[in-house]
């Protein structure tokens, strides 16, 4: 029976999330801490840190974690436990493959439809919303971001938006201020 919880839960999760993991974990916090009372407010905390570690994307990171420490805690084998974890992962990915394969599908003949176009415009506020939301959920008063940090993230923005830097300049330029800064 859990196994059909967990699957519904994150097939839930995946399917009403939009913007990726950032935008996830706001549902992700509410359904297993407070819908199900899987883990509690400190355990999620710790997931969400172990999945930024990690690499791949958070959201599935952490449904994988979650998975996994559901089973543990009910006394669940290994096995079981692993299962768990293919089973959350598995069920947050497959919306997605669903709805970008259906996309792909009528993308060529929608993509200049004003509806089309609307939705998209619209998505973005909310996209942001979602990740502001998992922000302010995570950011306690133990671990508020220094001015440093703040003062690292305008200098991204400025580089990104208006000198034209790529991405990965960015990152490595972050990297190596934030190991001279701290």
């Amino acid at each position: 029976m859990i196994f059909a919880e967990l699957f519904y839960t994150f097939f839930v999760i995946g399917m009403f999330t939009i913007g990726g993991g950032y935008a996830m974990l706001s549902l992700i916090q509410n359904k297993v801490v407070t819908v199900h009372g899987w883990i509690d407010e400190g355990t999620f905390t710790d997931i969400v840190a172990i999945s930024q570690m990690t690499p791949g994307p958070i959201g599935i990171n952490s449904a994988t974690y979650i998975g996994y420490s559901v089973l543990a805690n009910t006394g669940a084998s290994e096995f079981m436990c692993i299962l768990g974890s293919f089973t959350a992962t598995f069920a947050v990915v497959l919306p997605s493959f669903i709805i970008v394969l259906a996309i792909c599908k009528a993308y060529e003949k929608l993509r200049d439809h004003y509806m089309f176009k609307g939705v998209m415009t619209g998505l973005r506020p909310a996209v942001l919303g979602l990740i502001g939301t998992a922000a302010l959920g995570l950011a306690t008063p133990d671990n508020f971001i220094d001015w440093k940090s703040y003062m690292l993230c305008v200098l991204a923005f400025i580089g990104l938006y208006f000198k034209k830097i790529g991405p990965f300049s960015a990152i490595g330029l972050g990297a190596i201020a934030g190991l001279l800064l701290y």
